[in-house]
């Protein structure tokens, strides 16, 4: 039915999901927070850093599956501030270059271990 995706180059789950998961051509990546995979530690409490850190666990799932950034069709980014929205657009960007994958962002009041940002991804083979 569908098959479950692990690298030990993205943060572990805390909770009972995984990482990823591969149904069909979808990839389904869980939402990606500013864990640090080889100190399980979140990133400094900076919007760019916290952005950064997230785009990197997010290829490093996808490189699990033999993908790149652009096998990705949508995204959604939970922000704990949507101030923050001009600067993680210009960070998410750099990472993607010229693909414009669909995409929602949205404010929410708090995200797991009180980071800034969350990203979770829909991707293609």
């Amino acid at each position: 039915m569908y098959n479950t995706i692990f690298t030990e180059n993205a943060p572990k789950a805390i909770g009972p999901y995984s990482q990823g998961i591969q149904a069909g051509n979808f990839i389904f990546l869980s939402g990606q927070i500013p864990v640090d995979p080889e100190t399980n530690e979140v990133v400094e409490s900076d919007i760019v850093l916290q952005t950064n850190q997230v785009m990197k666990n997010i290829k490093a799932i996808l490189e699990k599956e033999e993908l790149t950034i652009e096998n990705i069709i949508k995204t959604t980014i939970f922000l704990n501030d949507m101030n923050h929205f001009s600067r993680v657009n210009e960070e998410y960007g750099k990472h993607l270059e010229n693909l414009r994958p669909a995409r929602s962002t949205v404010e929410v009041s708090r995200l797991p271990k009180d980071v800034l940002i969350e990203i979770e991804v829909i991707a293609i083979k």
